[in-house]
């Protein structure tokens, strides 16, 4: 019965706080209603059975949990009162009429700053835990939780509306919408923490809202490219995790891989750069480029025929964009694909200092120094990825990659 109500979590989490929040206009509460409809799922539920539409049931709970809390508030009596006189609009300028992508749209008003809108939209409408996020942005769980209040707060005082703002203005929430979403697909493609690498859900959920995005703003690019990168990389699900073992994508059956995800994903990102290169910057955006990184991938008939070349310099434009040690970190590996093992490696201890405490830093490092032959070196380095591998699954693939490693001499 647990495994339902935590099955619910993942599905329906977001769709009832963002519910809550349009129907009460209270963030704190709408989170508060929610966790207890859980907690109410995971008290019934083994007595009554798991209902038809455990969402439903979930929302309905939830929505009676915070009309109880307004009753029994005066704040919240006037709340319930003005709800009566000027009760919600479900739809609004655009036809879009999900409170879902409503309330990214709300989250990410330029009078938050843009980490703040990340870690807010990522903690109300994907449900992760301050925890979860704190590792996303690599900051501690005590910084992220003030970020929330503050934003929650800012939220609340500036009387920020709760809908899809009117199209003269969606372009300065662009940027930080492309960003929740990004985040959102990363941590269902690759968990940040867990017994399971893959959380579907979220990434479910997460290229639903791109469609909507991409609806709603057809001649953005890095809408389009967005969600290119998202069906790329979802196109290879079915092959990813087999039997709850990771798969290494050179490994992978390509087969199997989507391709219909693929060839959709082509169109998009075709179509998003002919509309950057005629655009005043003719320069395409990151999720572009990184869709076109991932393109390469996916349509190389075999794991030699990978463009590495290619991808290295992919990268280099990443890097000038958005310029980030992980970025750099992905270059080393590609360069180190492209030219050999030691290029690589330089590149890669060069980022040591940046990326102190990064989890896949030594993990790179340990697959470098074994296409070296450097067996000693390369055996520290899995031992400190497994330590500061996050998921079960990926634990599992390094300590495999350590046990393939020829025998240390004596």
């Amino acid at each position: 019965m647990a495994a339902a109500v935590d099955e619910a979590f993942r599905t329906d989490w977001g769709q009832i706080v963002a519910t809550l929040i349009r129907i009460t206009g209270d963030w704190d509460l709408a989170e508060e209603a929610t966790q207890d409809a859980f907690a109410q799922a995971l008290a019934k539920w083994p007595r009554d059975g798991v209902p038809r539409r455990p969402g439903a049931w979930l929302t309905t709970a939830a929505r009676n949990r915070a009309l109880d809390r307004l009753r029994r508030d005066a704040v919240g009596a006037a709340k319930l009162r003005e709800l009566a006189v000027h009760p919600p609009i479900p739809s609004d300028q655009h036809d879009i009429t999900d409170d879902r992508l409503r309330l990214i749209f709300t989250c990410c008003h330029p009078a938050l700053a843009l980490d703040a809108q990340v870690a807010l939209t990522l903690r109300t409408l994907a449900g992760l835990s301050v925890a979860e996020i704190a590792r996303a942005f690599l900051v501690s769980e005590s910084t992220l939780a003030k970020r929330l209040v503050r934003a929650k707060k800012k939220i609340r005082h500036a009387g920020i509306p709760y809908r899809v703002p009117p199209a003269h203005l969606l372009p300065e929430r662009t940027p930080a919408v492309l960003a929740v979403l990004y985040l959102l697909f990363s941590e269902g493609y690759a968990a940040t923490t867990g017994a399971e690498l893959v959380r579907r859900p979220l990434t479910t959920e997460a290229v639903r809202l791109a469609r909507l995005l991409h609806r709603l703003m057809p001649d953005e690019p890095e809408a389009a490219g967005l969600l290119a990168l998202m069906l790329f990389h979802g196109s290879r699900f079915a092959t990813r995790v087999v039997d709850g073992e990771l798969v290494p994508l050179e490994e992978q059956d390509r087969s199997r891989w989507d391709a219909a995800a693929i060839a959709e994903a082509e169109t998009l990102l075709d179509a998003a750069l002919r509309r950057s290169r005629s655009g005043s910057l003719a320069r395409p955006g990151p999720y572009q480029v990184q869709a076109a990184i991932a393109a390469c991938h996916a349509t190389a008939p075999t794991a030699a025929d990978t463009d590495w070349r290619q991808i290295a310099v992919l990268y280099g434009t990443l890097r000038e964009v958005t310029p980030s040690p992980v970025v750099a970190l992905n270059q080393a590996v590609a360069v180190g694909m492209a030219y050999g093992p030691e290029v690589g490696l330089a590149l890669t201890d060069g980022l040591r200092d940046e990326l102190a405490g990064y989890p896949l830093l030594p993990a790179v490092r340990a697959d470098l120094l074994r296409r070296l032959g450097r067996t000693s070196e390369a055996a520290d380095a899995y031992r400190e990825a497994i330590e500061r591998a996050a998921t079960e699954p990926e634990r599992r693939y390094l300590r495999r990659r350590l046990s393939s490693l020829p025998l240390l001499s004596s």
